[in-house]
């Protein structure tokens, strides 16, 4: 028996590849079929199955494209209503894979449909669960997103059955392999490591730890973050069946010149920037906003693009494919081309741009004594309940997009973060939304905090 998990740190997402006797099966695959049948082609085996634990909200799954590519067999738990071609297991039913046995496990809570798979091998004692978003290591799939209308309460209740009489009552040393780690908006608080045991979650996760139903209910719907919007968008999308992977990339990596691109700027089309904080900063595009590559690019384009809006792609030459292919996996398939030649092109052709001022630790001291600039921290509430600059104004960057008319526009803000990357983007938001006056601190409150540790106090 073979499992190898395929991790994406962009989405904090795990598919995994399951193999035994040559025979494959593949857990909730991202869009992009390619990993999975490269993966079965070198070690000489047949995908047999894609196994999906729910209709997931923060991506879209490429069960489709890749069953269309190999032939395998789509496969839902119950309470599944795809409109597609796919089986549908009943609970407790076993699916053979080689001399092994995936045993599937309806476990309600997180959507109705969520089901595990219990993979069991022959003469092998450790299992392993295949847990989906039910269970994560330290944290629980959180059930307020879209799910027959249900309200959270009711997906609780579900959720609290499902892990006393299904997942609580296996072995020990039954190994968990989840769908999300660190960083997933699918769960509260989801631990660092990547898989864990039924042990060490009996003994550990809060959620496993409470006994009581009710207080169970408020435990795990209390504190849940602001889900994206595209989390609706693409748990829909993925009931219904999304289209050609490779059809929207071929569309959407279209060379705009810069007449072009001028031309298909107008009310309904964003330019999406993905450069590099700091190059954003040094110049850009007027309006465009800052989503850099090389952080959780997903989870904030999700947040901050509309579901309609026509995508206009900015980014380092050479980097336009991974950021529409990016795109593409959480369902914003309306990128309308990128600029040829990038930022270069637009300076040399005269384009009119942006400036936005960074600020070192130093400097934010002196603005903020000033009186010049008021601080505004996009930090999320765990991170800032550990530290924060006294006298700034909160609003995490998930809440940001519907808080914005709580902000002055004619003040000037200074906005910060960890290490920069998010206050970047809240700064190409604010000024596109019409703030006047936006900077960022370089570095962030982890360089301020080694430059001047003594503004930087503990606690809330």
């Amino acid at each position: 028996m073979y499992v190898q998990q395929l991790y994406t740190n962009c989405l904090a997402h795990a598919a995994y590849y399951i193999e035994c006797d040559k025979e494959a099966a593949i857990v909730d695959p991202l869009r992009d079929p390619k990993p999975y049948m490269e993966l079965a082609t070198k070690r000489g085996a047949r995908i047999k199955y894609i196994l999906e634990t729910h209709f997931h909200a923060d991506f879209v799954s490429g069960h489709i494209d890749l069953a269309n590519e190999t032939g395998a067999t789509i496969v839902f738990g119950p309470d599944a209503v795809p409109e597609y071609r796919a089986y549908i297991a009943t609970d407790g039913e076993t699916l053979k894979l080689g001399s092994a046995v995936l045993e599937v496990l309806h476990t309600p809570g997180h959507t109705i449909e969520s089901t595990c798979f219990l993979l069991k091998a022959k003469n092998e004692h450790v299992g392993c669960l295949f847990s989906g978003d039910t269970l994560f290591v330290g944290d629980v799939g959180r059930p307020d997103l879209l799910s027959g209308n249900l309200p959270k309460e009711a997906l609780a209740a579900m959720l609290y059955e499902s892990l006393q009489r299904k997942i609580k009552i296996l072995p020990n040393d039954t190994l968990v392999y989840p769908g999300h780690g660190a960083g997933s908006a699918c769960g509260k608080n989801i631990g660092v490591s990547s898989f864990s045991t039924i042990g060490d979650e009996r003994a550990r996760n809060y959620a496993l730890l409470i006994t009581d139903k009710d207080e169970f209910i408020r435990a795990v719907t209390t504190g849940l973050p602001v889900a994206p919007v595209y989390f609706f968008k693409d748990a829909a999308l993925n009931k219904k069946g999304a289209g050609v992977y490779k059809d929207v990339l071929q569309r959407s990596l279209r060379p705009l010149s810069f007449t072009e691109f001028k031309g298909l700027q107008r009310p309904g089309t964003l330019a999406l920037d993905t450069r590099d904080a700091m190059e954003f900063a040094a110049g850009s595009i007027t309006g465009s906003l800052n989503i850099g590559l090389n952080g959780d690019f997903a989870v904030w384009a999700g947040h901050f693009i509309p579901a309609d809006a026509s995508i206009l792609l900015v980014a380092d030459p050479g980097r336009e494919a991974e950021a529409i292919e990016r795109l593409a996996r959480i369902g914003f398939d309306n990128v309308v081309g990128y600029l040829f030649g990038g930022m270069h092109t637009w300076y040399s052709l005269g384009g009119e741009y942006q400036r936005i001022m960074t600020v070192t630790g130093e400097e934010m001291h002196e603005l903020v004594l000033a009186g010049e600039y008021e601080l505004l921290d996009v930090r999320n509430r765990l991170e800032v309940s550990k530290d924060h600059i006294p006298g700034a104004t909160h609003i995490p960057l998930n809440e940001l997009k519907d808080r914005r008319e709580t902000l002055d526009k004619d003040r000037k803000w200074l906005v910060y973060c960890a290490g920069g990357y998010r206050s970047m983007i809240a700064a190409s938001f604010l000024l596109a939304v019409g703030c006047h006056f936006v900077a960022s601190l370089e570095g962030g409150i982890n360089a301020l905090r080694k430059i001047r540790p003594e503004i930087v106090e503990a606690g809330q």
